[in-house]
């Protein structure tokens, strides 16, 4: 009979494999698993509504914070005399407007802004955004504003929105540029190549849609002809109400925006004989800053009424069968007190008479405060990684109406 004879070596050998077998026995019984802390991208999902018109908020891209500016803070929020350093009892920053933001001020630029503005427009019924663009030339804060607006675009996909380009062509007379029409067609040869071509840029009639805060440079239909020579596509272009003479046959239409005498151009632009298409505009009224700011600009006013000058103008353009769109005049601009964007003194106010106009009756406030914690924890805790992965999911959650499930994380935070 044969024996296996075991040395000391390997007895010592034995006896600590055991105890490893037995560590690791112990371990998977009772530690717990490791979270999953993987991000689940989901598409975005359409907000349900029962109005067909499509209806974009006018977008400023121009506000910059100390952070974004070289350590000063943008001329939007100073005009010539503010300082946001300045903060009174409250914490509330001096700043160039009546109203004051209910994030407080910000950068145009900065993706946290960004996704918490897109997020609560696709929440309200909002369809997609008509940015204000200032072309390319490398003056002023000009090169910021291009910056912003390709950040904007970055995420517009991811939320499900659509954008279309507004085009200062004042800014070549601000310049002081000599070959305006040239610097133009630069402008031109940059949203081609940057943003015709995207499927989530907006088309009208198989054209991508531009519109003019004017023309106030180009003031004749040879100069459009010449800007628009060098397009793959010539697009669906429109001026501003009252001004599509000067763009001749380059026009498809002319947008409505915000009139001194309110009501009364609203409906003679709606009602009045007109070859091409015509946009609405709605607007919670007109409360400039601009004397206070020391800056020049209009000082006439519309009176809010509470949210009563938005009601009225939003249900007079949605009235009107023959208009396509809707232009929200103005999601964020400060400085003319035109804002429906949340602030301190409206809190979400317009975005939810919004939803009502819309037919938008599965979302409510409830869900666009969800928007607005998922901002405030990403700012807090910002340094914080678990904590920016969640809202990353927050994020896919509230993209694609999974409600419950962005409410079960957030719950999570006090």
């Amino acid at each position: 009979m044969r024996y296996t004879v075991f040395t000391m070596k390997d007895c010592l050998v034995a006896t600590a494999m055991c105890v490893m077998l037995l560590a690791c026995g112990k371990s998977s019984g009772s530690d717990p698993v490791p979270p999953d802390t993987t991000v689940k991208v989901f598409a975005p999902v359409a907000v349900g509504k029962t109005v067909s018109k499509k209806v974009y908020a006018h977008l400023m891209p121009w506000f910059e914070t100390k952070t974004t500016n070289g350590g000063v803070w943008g001329i939007h929020w100073t005009m010539s005399n503010k300082n946001p350093d300045i903060t009174d009892g409250t914490g509330k920053r001096q700043i160039a407007s009546h109203y004051y933001p209910l994030i407080g001020p910000y950068a145009s630029g900065d993706t946290m802004v960004i996704e918490y503005q897109l997020l609560l427009m696709k929440l309200s019924g909002i369809d997609g955004v008509f940015i204000d663009w200032p072309g390319i030339q490398n003056k002023f804060d000009y090169p910021l504003l291009v910056r912003n607006t390709e950040k904007i675009v970055t995420l517009m996909a991811r939320v499900g929105l659509q954008f279309a380009i507004v085009y200062e062509d004042q800014n070549l007379n601000h310049t002081g540029v000599a070959d305006k029409v040239g610097t133009a067609k630069k402008d031109m040869a940059y949203l081609q190549e940057k943003y015709f071509s995207l499927p989530y840029y907006e088309k009208f009639n198989g054209k991508p849609l531009l519109m003019v805060f004017g023309p106030q440079a180009l003031t004749t239909p040879a100069d459009w002809s010449n800007v628009f020579s060098g397009l793959t596509t010539a697009p669906a272009f429109f001026p501003l109400w009252f001004e599509s003479s000067e763009a001749g046959a380059n026009k498809t239409g002319e947008f409505a925006w915000i009139p001194q005498d309110h009501l009364a151009t609203l409906n003679w632009f709606y009602t009045m004989p007109f070859t091409g298409t015509k946009f609405g505009s709605a607007y919670p009224g007109f409360d400039s800053y601009y004397a206070e700011g020391g800056w020049g600009g209009p000082t006439w006013s519309i009176d809010h009424n509470g949210t009563g000058t938005f009601a009225t103008t939003l249900d007079l353009a949605l009235s009107k069968p023959a208009l396509p769109y809707v232009q929200l005049a103005t999601w964020n601009d400060y400085g003319e007190g035109t804002i429906i964007e949340p602030t301190q003194e409206s809190g979400y106010s317009y975005l939810t008479m919004l939803q009502q106009k819309l037919g938008v009756s599965s979302i409510s406030q409830e869900q666009l405060e969800m928007v607005a914690k998922m901002y405030t924890l990403r700012k807090s805790q910002a340094g914080i990684p678990e904590t920016q992965k969640k809202m990353d999911q927050v994020f896919y959650y509230l993209v694609s109406l999974q409600f419950d499930k962005a409410q079960e994380i957030l719950s999570t935070f006090p």
